[in-house]
């Protein structure tokens, strides 16, 4: 057993100060009480749902929000282990004996759940409902939050054994947790960019570069003290994983650097990056009447790393060819965009794969064999083990794709627009406006304002005045007023290019390579396939409507989009092309990110079985 430090016995009694202390002879049932429906759910699917809850109300940091999620996890694990003789746990390997197992199971899951939960989102955003809901959903399940024990072998001791064990496990994970995971030691190199100026002043115009806003507000309405970013999570290269190999060289994974301006090896494709964003800003066209194909039938199965698949002939579930999707491109692109900006309601992308994996499992006639073999096992094994496995695999995608943003430190899309576009054109040195490291000249795309071109009737003529300046056509920036009327896309000067984004947040707050969105989708995308034995979704098709007018950035869709995917790794794919439409991430990011992820969930999975069939540490 155990021994639990004096503090960590403070540690039980977050929340519940001015309450008497509980011997461990005293029942943990709240008397006379009835069970809430939980209507179908399992114990451990109200504790995803309660601390998806918490993420959502907090500041968004997928870093910190990816460790508890698997943290929380690993103790409901831990829970359900102790219980069963073959499989090992994770922070707590205790095994104990008790005539009613399912019951002991979710008290213990509970009190590991809700101990760690507290100690978690004690600083968080939305405290006092966070604390809220988790003491609500503890009554609900007749448990008593007073109940702080963790002597002798009853379920609810148990569970706070575990929420201690795991509370320490963290304290020196490499998180920096007692700082609020905050890295004192990390400056950029580049000064803020003030974002309603024109232009980039860069130090290192490979580096990353924070943005000056006039008022920062995360993407879940949270306001964030300061008007300049602070980065996120630079040391989390080496915050302690799960299935990789731990690092003190800042990221377990390493794929070597990405392009870099002014590398004579890698330039070309620095610039190709840079002309690829403003391309995808460009399709952000409501008006522009192209059409495409947006189905399985023309979408997905692209090989990992590219997006050169051209989609599926026959849906595998119903024998039939998936029918076509035809929608505007602009509504499209601005439909997905918003949707994985950082999940429904901002639960971010690790919390988001947790609402995809909930959906999954909550499918109609859907057979929970683990592995996709073997006997259909009850909702509380399902999900104790897909939580385990899957936030196992997005706690170190995260730990991967922030140890190269911390290694490599890269630029975002609006710097090197901007900068570049700032210094002029780098296509032809005998023509005006030269500078080796200028933007690409790409007619109607890229070009140099010329008395003629921005003469009434021409079609740079909103940029009269600034001839010799190099020129996009791209998205043209916020509306006054987003809920009637869209930015649309037109000429604008390259050095007041702006993402697609809230005009408070407009790119997150950590360097650009590698996507986050990427890796953890890839990382979740590979569990979930394995998990459930198969990479397509339930009845080989997943939809999600964006309905007409619904978007935040502006006005749209002008009609309801549909977006589809055949498998998880569809989905995935397109959480990473979202980035790029948005403004806030190159292909680089993208295609090495979906790479590492998927290093990342395979690892998860092949050491998850382990600890399910106890050969974890053998």
């Amino acid at each position: 057993m155990i021994r639990i430090r004096g503090w960590f016995a403070a540690v039980l009694a977050v929340g519940v100060v001015g309450l008497p202390s509980c011997e461990s002879s005293v029942s943990y049932l709240i008397a006379d009480c009835a069970r809430k429906d939980l209507r179908g759910w399992s114990v451990a699917r109200v504790w995803d749902e309660a601390l998806l809850g918490a993420i959502r109300r907090d500041t968004p940091a997928p870093t910190v929000h990816a460790r508890n999620l698997f943290h929380t996890s690993a103790a409901m694990w831990d829970a359900w282990a102790a219980y069963d003789p073959q499989a090992e746990g994770y922070f707590v390997d205790e095994k104990l004996g008790v005539e009613d197992v399912r019951s002991a199971r979710e008290a213990a899951i509970s009190y590991a759940a809700y101990r760690l939960l507290l100690w978690r989102y004690q600083r968080a955003a939305g405290l006092q409902e966070t604390f809220d809901q988790l003491a609500d959903t503890m009554r609900s399940l007749c448990y008593r939050i007073d109940y702080t024990s963790t002597e002798g072998d009853s379920p609810a001791a148990l569970g706070n054994r575990i929420a201690a064990a795991a509370i320490a496990y963290a304290e020196d994970d490499g998180s920096l947790e007692r700082r609020r995971y905050v890295d004192t030691d990390y400056e950029p190199v580049n000064p803020p960019m003030v974002v309603a100026e024109p232009g980039s002043d860069m130090i290192d115009p490979n580096r990353w570069q924070p943005l000056a806003l006039t008022q920062i507000v995360a993407q879940n309405g949270v306001p964030i003290p300061g008007n300049v970013q602070r980065a996120i999570g630079p040391q989390w290269g080496r915050v302690r994983p799960f299935a990789l190999t731990p690092s003190a060289e800042g990221t377990p994974i390493d794929p070597g650097p990405p392009p870099r301006l002014g590398d004579p090896r890698t330039d070309a494709a620095f610039k190709r990056a840079a002309i690829h964003v403003i391309r995808a800003s460009r399709q952000l066209d409501p008006t522009d009447d192209v059409k495409i194909d947006v189905g399985p039938d023309a979408l997905g199965a692209n090989p990992l790393g590219t997006n050169d698949g051209q989609g599926y002939d026959v849906n595998p579930a119903t024998g039939e060819p998936y029918a076509p999707n035809v929608v505007l491109r602009g509504d499209f692109a601005r439909a997905l965009t918003e949707f994985w900006a950082d999940g429904p309601r901002s639960e971010t992308p690790p919390g988001h794969w947790n609402v995809i994996a909930n959906e999954v499992s909550d499918s109609p006639d859907f057979e929970r064999r683990v592995g996709g073999t073997g006997a259909v096992v009850d909702r509380l094994e399902w999900d104790v083990k897909l939580y385990f496995a899957l936030n196992g695999a997005v706690h170190d995608a995260a730990i991967a794709a922030w140890g190269l943003k911390g290694t490599y430190d890269s630029v975002r899309p609006i710097s090197m627009i901007r900068y570049m576009g700032g210094l002029g054109q780098s296509s032809h040195p005998d023509g005006p406006s030269y500078h080796p490291d200028g933007l690409p000249v790409v007619p109607g795309l890229v070009e140099v304002v010329t008395e003629r071109s921005s003469a009434p009737g021409g079609r740079h003529k909103d940029l009269a005045g600034h001839v010799g300046e190099v020129a996009i056509r791209a998205w043209r920036g916020n509306p006054d007023d987003p809920a009637s009327e869209a930015g649309g896309v037109g000429w604008i000067l390259a050095t007041e290019w702006i993402p697609y984004q809230q005009p408070t947040f407009v790119t997150p707050s950590f360097p650009g390579y590698v996507s986050g969105h990427s890796t953890f989708s890839r990382a979740a995308a590979e569990v979930l396939t394995a998990f459930t034995g198969s990479p397509y979704f339930q009845g080989g098709l997943s939809e999600w409507r964006i309905p007409a007018g619904s978007l935040q950035v502006e006005s749209g869709p002008s009609q309801d989009v549909v977006l589809q995917w055949a498998t998880y790794y569809d989905a995935a794919d397109q959480a990473g092309v979202s980035r790029i439409f948005g403004g806030i991430h190159v292909l680089p990011d993208d295609f090495q990110g979906r790479r590492i992820g998927s290093q990342c969930g395979t690892a998860a999975w092949t050491l998850a079985q382990k600890y399910f069939d106890g050969s974890a540490r053998s």
